[in-house]
């Protein structure tokens, strides 16, 4: 990243700068230059330590379904996921292009736009037997 990036990045909070990331196509993990450690949601410190050595990383774009479940209306029906990335969070999303999908399924991030805001979803890459 360039200086003067990094340099407007940084007077943004945590959370504007995750989502100024999605709307330039990136998605963005902070992680702790001391301890390695990956953290979501985007935070000022490490939660437990206090850490405040926060760098941002693009993220693999992988993980592991945790868990899913299935919100029906009569207007229709969404899943919220929970997904283990690759780098240690976890984090809430959605799976697109499916009702549901098998608990352990390894899935890929996209970023989409909807009604202005950008958004990370996945898509099912791997699907485990249910």
């Amino acid at each position: 990243m360039s200086e003067v990036l990094a340099t407007a990045a940084a007077a943004l909070g945590p959370q504007e700068q995750y989502l100024e990331f999605l709307s330039q196509g990136r998605f963005m993990l902070q992680r702790s230059l001391s301890s390695g450690r990956y953290v979501f949601y985007p935070r000022v410190l490490i939660p437990g330590t206090g850490e405040t050595d926060l760098v941002w990383e693009e993220a693999q774009g992988t993980g592991t379904i945790y868990a899913i479940t299935v919100n029906r209306a009569r207007t229709g029906s969404h899943n919220v996921a929970l997904i283990d990335l690759d780098e240690g969070p976890r984090m809430m999303s959605r799976i697109e292009g499916r009702e549901t999908a098998p608990i352990g399924s390894r899935v890929k991030a996209r970023i989409i736009e909807e009604e202005g805001v950008a958004m990370v979803v996945f898509d099912v890459i791997e699907e485990v037997a249910a």
